[in-house]
């Protein structure tokens, strides 16, 4: 299951408004003049009363001059790395979370490197702790933004993210090892998963129970608080569960061909067998020992003994379900052939299919479509495929209130110029040959969509396009109005973009980030910013 943790309009020429109504370029032009008058009074002390109003105010200057004709983007940065690379809110880590660089500046900057591990001791996953939005913390120390590090030795770590100063570190087990972060609430609370238990038949043979999936332990981030460890079993879930994942306080349990949902607050209350508070000695078993200290580490204080009820249950096809929108709904593929390549949207509050709820974007192409709620919490939907993007809102239909209906708000179309591949071939002779099979959609030798990235300050939509030319994929950055679609700038660049490779890219503000995988498995950074030239 997804929950709701990652937009495509054919472009007018840039130049179409310029032809009809020339810039006049005596003096500037009106939005210019507030944006400098608006940085002038700031200069000068004339302050909003209200933060958000002035970051409101910021945003949109930075909006008007990232989307200028005379901005550009200036790849100014490259680097590359044996490892994985990741890039969370203007930090730039390799090494495996140890050297991390700052991409605010006109230049990235190095902030800090970790001491030197060992394999044992690197760090294997990450979340960034910002602040929660909610409430104050009683440590002025505790508002600082940290890094959430887990090593592959089972220590969970809290670590600076200006300094790498280590604020705080955790023993987690010394009989299950742990290996993925994830978010149950975002900034408030998060989990840790453990690696699978596999059935084995050698085991199977011999007696061996072998019943337990996976390990769960969950934390409250901030001072950091276990809420506890939670044993999934095939037992107590069935014996056909295969993942685990824990969002918005709902805990997703993903069988061979089905979805189910439970109400962690439940199994918390119902089966926590002991209230275990970090870096406090406790009694277990007959044995004191120091919670979240080496070797005791944090023991399973939450034992399901009989089966819990079920809050949501749904087929579907290859565990694939996510929930969101407003009013809440629910967007899968039913597990049955002949829905293969359509996705359905059906209210959460009674199961109903909503008036044009089944999308299908009728695509040939070797890669599937993808679907999944905006991310921008407007209760929208993106669906996208190689050649279309379509942004979806639910309604209430007229006619029955309790009834919704899925409808377009816009849709992006790649600019393809040339497609003279899918047409039929004339011969010297006047004989027209019809071909035997149609160009896929997602051809490397037409433009192509790859990705969709939402950036939220600037209220943008930036689509990756990918072309292969001279056998080598050439990208472009197209950036869209989020509320309506319009195409407003392309961002070309320059480093290639091979398919077979995986990337991924970041607007963030006024930079662009580009990590890459290439041959050998090596990882490449690139960076661009803004630049401004004098207009003509």
């Amino acid at each position: 299951m997804e929950s709701s943790s990652s937009a495509r309009s054919e472009h007018p020429p840039q130049k179409a408004v310029d032809l009809v109504c020339p810039r006049v370029k005596s003096g500037p032009t009106r939005k210019n003049v507030n944006n400098v008058m608006s940085i002038i009074s700031r200069r000068n002390g004339v302050f909003s009363q209200d933060a958000g109003t002035l970051l409101r105010r910021n945003m949109k200057i930075l909006r008007q001059i990232v989307l200028q004709d005379t901005t550009n983007f200036t790849k100014v940065w490259t680097r590359h790395s044996k490892s994985p690379i990741a890039y969370e809110t203007g930090r730039i880590y390799f090494e495996n979370y140890r050297t991390c660089y700052s991409s605010i500046p006109s230049m990235p900057q190095f902030l800090y490197e970790l001491p030197k591990c060992t394999k044992a001791e690197k760090l294997e996953d990450a979340l960034l702790f910002q602040c929660p939005l909610s409430e104050s913390l009683p440590k002025p120390s505790d508002q600082n933004p940290c890094l959430l590090a887990l090593a592959a030795n089972n220590w969970l770590y809290r670590f600076s993210i200006k300094s790498g100063e280590q604020m705080q570190k955790v023993f987690l087990s010394p009989h299950h090892k742990f290996r993925y972060l994830g978010w149950d609430v975002s900034q408030e609370t998060f989990y840790i998963k453990s690696i699978q238990n596999k059935q084995t038949p050698l085991a199977r043979q011999a007696g061996v129970d072998q019943s337990t999936l996976l390990y769960l332990a969950v934390f409250k981030v901030v001072p950091m608080e276990l809420v506890g460890v939670l044993e999934i079993s095939r037992r107590v879930f069935g014996s056909t569960v295969v993942d685990v994942i824990l969002s918005q306080g709902v805990l997703a349990v993903s069988h061979s061909s089905k979805v189910k949902l439970y109400s962690f607050e439940n199994i918390v209350q119902k089966y926590r067998t002991k209230m275990l508070v970090l870096g406090e000695r406790c009694e277990w078993n007959g044995v004191w020992a120091t919670v979240g200290e080496p070797p005791f580490g944090i023991p399973v204080n939450i034992s399901i003994s009989d089966d819990i009820p079920v809050l949501f249950e749904v087929s579907c096809f290859n565990n694939g379900i996510q929930i969101g929108g407003y009013p809440w709904h629910y967007i899968f593929t039913p597990n049955n052939k002949r829905h293969q390549g359509t996705h359905h949207i059906c209210s959460l509050q009674d199961g109903s299919l909503a008036k044009n709820g089944i999308q299908d974007m009728n695509c040939y192409s070797l890669e599937s479509d993808w679907i999944y709620f905006h991310p921008d919490d407007s209760g929208r939907i993106i669906h996208a495929g190689p050649s279309k993007i379509h942004v979806l809102k639910i309604l209430h239909t007229q006619e029955r209130c309790t009834q919704s209906e899925v409808v377009p708000e816009f849709s992006i179309t790649v600019h393809r110029v040339n497609n003279t591949a899918s047409k039929d071939i004339v011969t010297s002779s006047g004989r027209v040959v019809k071909r035997r099979c149609h160009q896929l959609d997602d051809d490397p030798e037409q433009e192509t969509f790859r990705m969709v990235e939402y950036e939220d300050e600037l209220d943008l939509l930036a689509v990756v396009e990918v072309i292969s030319a001279e056998e080598e994929g050439k990208a472009h950055v197209c950036l869209h109005d989020n509320q309506t679609g319009m195409f407003k700038k392309k961002v070309p660049l320059v480093e290639s973009w091979d398919v077979t490779y995986s990337h991924e890219l970041f607007l963030d503000r006024d930079t662009i980030v580009h990590i890459e995988q290439k041959k050998s498995n090596q990882f490449y950074c690139h960076v661009y910013k803004i630049t401004c030239r004098q207009s003509d």
